[in-house]
């Protein structure tokens, strides 16, 4: 069963974005690692990439399928995670512990669009 982490921002395509001061974590929820399988390649932008809300800025590959990721939020990448590089199935360990991309945000208003957990849980479960 997906778990549904409170205080983060989660958008309809399944990404979740963990803010920090200036600065949002995202990545791809529980409930859609679970729908994926077993993740084994993960597309990343690079650094000093821009990313719009709403808007592509990579993949997740698993053995069922290949999934865009949408960014939640518009900034700039600051950092990737590296780790995912080598072991993509840390997404399928723990989607919450391992974020695909930090952003610093551009407009935290953009914030106000997305769900919080209790409503992206009932989404899911439509």
């Amino acid at each position: 069963m997906a778990k549904f982490e409170e205080g983060l921002y989660y958008s309809e395509s399944h990404e979740y974005v963990r803010v920090e001061g200036d600065f949002g974590f995202i990545g791809i929820t529980d409930y859609a690692q679970h729908a994926l399988g077993n993740v084994v390649y993960v597309d990343m932008p690079d650094v000093d990439d821009e990313v719009e809300a709403g808007e592509e800025f990579g993949a997740v590959e698993s053995v069922k399928a290949a999934s865009d990721l949408n960014s939640p939020v518009s900034g700039t990448v600051v950092e990737v995670n590296e780790a995912l590089e080598d072991e993509p199935e840390l997404l399928n360990q723990d989607a919450f512990a391992n974020w695909i991309i930090k952003v610093q945000l551009s407009d935290k208003s953009e914030l106000d669009n997305l769900m919080d957990a209790k409503a992206y849980e009932e989404f899911c479960n439509q």
